[in-house]
């Protein structure tokens, strides 16, 4: 990726219009048109778990793997020929506005290129710096400082194919820099209805501010999303019980029994029936 100049962002957007054509009932799914990867610093690819749900054509949801603490870029490629805008969300919030999001064409967005690909590592909070990503608890989210749990721990990249023309556009100007003043202030009273896991579960904070230069480009989206996908991070241990890791097998040097017996070898099982 060329230097310090990510021509790739946009914050001018084209008004939704006419929806896109629907495909043939019995074609073969096509292809995704963007690949998204969790990656660390170092260039690392975090531990991924496929869910193999196509009931829904262009929607892919998939466990990662989160480790605490750790800094960590959302990677996306450009597989087609054109140019795609993405609305990126993390823990339910676009990382350009900081506003609750929904997916929808008419939030602001990335414009990657053709075959491109990039990483965006941060929230984004002018032209030329954001705050990076990182794996932390629920109460040291960005979203939870906000009062927004509606997505906690899911990272949702929607991909939009630009249209041929335009007939209408709006520029939308610069993005809010955080939530508005009354999704900020809204009641918390619902909170208490959170489950139990929730305060152990893993959300992303809102990390040290790094120099990232971007552009503004005019970008006309189709109303629909070409695909969306879905990745849901969580500890380590939660994706063991919940049977996304297999259980490591027991270790055979060290008995679960041990302990049980005062140190002394136990009876094996069935012993005392074949006395009788």
């Amino acid at each position: 990726m060329r230097a310090m100049l990510l021509k790739l962002c946009t914050i001018t957007m084209m008004s939704a219009a006419v929806a896109s054509g629907t495909a043939a009932a019995y074609s073969l799914p096509a292809p995704e048109p963007v690949s998204v990867e969790i990656v660390a610093d170092d260039g690392r690819v975090f531990a991924r778990y496929e869910l193999h749900d196509r009931s829904r054509p262009g929607i892919l949801r998939a466990y990662v793997e989160a480790e605490h603490g750790r800094t960590y870029g959302i990677r996306i490629r450009n597989r087609t020929g054109g140019r795609i805008g993405l609305v990126i969300a993390v823990d339910g919030r676009n990382i350009l506005s900081g506003r609750k999001s929904h997916l929808r064409s008419n939030e602001p967005m990335y414009v990657l290129d053709a075959h491109d690909q990039a990483t965006y590592r941060g929230w984004r909070t002018s032209d030329t710096r954001v705050h990076r990503f990182f794996f932390t608890d629920v109460e040291s989210s960005y979203a939870e400082a906000w009062g927004d749990r509606s997505a906690m721990g899911v990272i949702a990249v929607a991909a939009f194919r630009e249209r041929a023309q335009a007939q209408t556009r709006r520029e939308s100007g610069r993005p809010p820099s955080g939530p508005s003043a009354a999704e900020s202030g809204r009641s918390r009273a619902g909170e208490a209805a959170e489950s139990a896991d929730a305060a152990s579960a893993p959300g992303t904070g809102f990390g040290e501010g790094r120099y990232s230069r971007s552009v503004r480009v005019s970008f006309t989206p189709e109303r629909h999303a070409a695909s969306k996908q879905f990745l849901k991070y969580e500890w380590r241990d939660t994706l063991v019980r919940l049977g996304v890791i297999p259980t490591e097998p027991a270790n055979r040097f060290w008995p679960t029994h041990i302990g049980q017996s005062g140190g002394y070898a136990p009876y094996p099982p069935g012993y005392w029936n074949r006395r009788r």
